[in-house]
């Protein structure tokens, strides 16, 4: 397929002969032929004009769930890929959390043969122990081989520290990347929200900060005994980001993100016992809030995730206590970063992390693959059902005003776009 991008403001701090420049920009085959000031259509070139269009190299997300195989009410790889491509993300971390697990090297090998043709590539994790179980490590030097770039139990705290260590030693013989959810279960035991005054007021049992902070303190005690590589996913609270950061100066070989969705709400948002905010780690205080983002603009904090996990109504339509944690975040990614953040500094976190897990950098170099995030920064709207491509619809950022609106993506010799 032959395209021509007419007219984009290119966002690319990287590249400052480029950065925020209109260019017109020629893909040919797939590829990226030219990049210039006015480029004539050549014939069999489908243009592309676009009102206000911006572009950056695709989107990468570090933390996205789907369901099949098990849960294909929830989403199917197919749909999942096509709302990540519509969503302006052309790689997507896919995480362990299907039925069966992905624990073995054949596991993995279904997810990548899944995702082949798609308009986003899908990078699988496999899981840390076998069942996600934490019982006994996985085969993760198989998996490994076989193209699972880190390993995960999804959601579920490595609670034996002698495992987590083993897990640390043994990965480093292949360059494995372990994450280690940050929750401890006993100091968690049956809270469904942040420990403050919004869960006393509501009744609701409270998660404090300790049960997030003790677990990463202890992981990265450990880390520190054994080296290796560490990723902590999700991080929520002030505390952590003091500990990550106190860890890195030390020289210790980790990395953490954080859900965009913690970024922009608070446990404030509990009072109308709305399930759709029910996630895990919960959303926490404002104080919270603001020190996360100021981690990430500091670079404690490594990567934002959209958290994407697709539920299905039955798990949602249901008492707080009993509803299924989880939101859909693909979609709402960048409007609500975008506001958050500015664009530049939204757009270089969105491009940014593919390295920590081997995958190659994107560019707008001549002669490299187009993978292309096309999008217009200063759109504001109201997320609602129509913005929901998602086979579920548990978006906690329904009737949120967001900014910015995706048009899609070039990837894979595919053009995904929506006006």
């Amino acid at each position: 397929m032959n395209i021509l991008l007419k007219s984009a403001k290119i966002v690319c701090p990287e590249n400052k002969d480029l950065h925020l420049k209109k260019r017109d920009i020629l893909i040919k085959n797939g590829n990226i032929e030219k990049v210039g000031t006015s480029i004539e259509t050549p014939a069999n070139t489908k243009s592309v004009n676009l009102k206000n269009l911006h572009v950056s190299v695709g989107w990468f997300d570090s933390g996205v769930s789907f369901g099949e195989p098990g849960f294909e009410e929830r989403e199917t790889i197919t749909n999942g890929l096509r709302v990540a491509a519509s969503s302006g993300f052309t790689d997507i971390l896919l995480y362990p959390s299907t039925h069966p697990v992905p624990d073995t090297s054949s596991d993995v090998v279904f997810l990548k043969e899944r995702g082949l043709g798609k308009p986003t590539n899908v990078h699988p994790m496999g899981a840390l122990t076998r069942n996600s179980e934490g019982i006994d490590l996985a085969e993760l030097f198989d998996m490994k081989n076989a193209g699972a770039v880190a390993f995960s139990d999804f959601k579920k705290q490595v609670s034996n520290p002698n495992l987590l260590k083993i897990a640390l030693l043994y990965a480093q013989n292949f360059d494995g990347l372990v994450f280690s959810f940050p929750q401890d279960g006993s100091i968690k035991g049956t809270g469904v929200a942040h420990e403050g005054e919004v869960s006393t007021t509501l009744g609701l049992k409270g998660i404090p900060a300790l049960a997030e902070e003790l677990q990463v303190a202890r992981d990265l005690f450990i880390l520190e005994y054994t080296g290796g590589k560490l990723h902590i996913p999700t991080i929520s609270t002030a505390g952590s980001v003091k500990l990550i950061a106190n860890a890195k100066k030390k020289g210790l070989d980790v990395t953490c993100s954080v859900a965009i969705h913690n970024l922009f709400f608070s446990d404030e948002e509990l009072k109308g016992f709305d399930t759709h905010f029910k996630v895990s780690p919960p959303l926490r205080s404002k104080a919270d809030s603001k020190a996360l983002i100021k981690g990430l603009k500091e670079g404690t904090i490594d990567l934002v995730t959209s958290d994407h996990v697709p539920i299905d109504i039955e798990h949602k339509r249901v008492e707080f206590d009993n509803a299924m944690d989880g939101t859909l975040g693909l979609e709402s990614a960048f409007g609500s970063l975008n506001l958050l953040l500015g664009t530049e500094d939204a757009i270089a976190l969105m491009t940014k992390g593919r390295s920590r897990f081997g995958i190659e950098d994107p560019s707008f170099k001549e002669g490299t693959k187009a993978n292309i995030t096309l999008f217009n920064p200063e759109e504001t709207y109201t997320f609602g059902p129509k913005n929901i491509l998602s086979t579920s619809k548990n978006s906690m950022f329904l009737g949120a005003e967001l900014k910015g609106k995706v048009y899609g993506t070039i990837n894979n010799d595919q053009i995904i776009i929506h006006e």
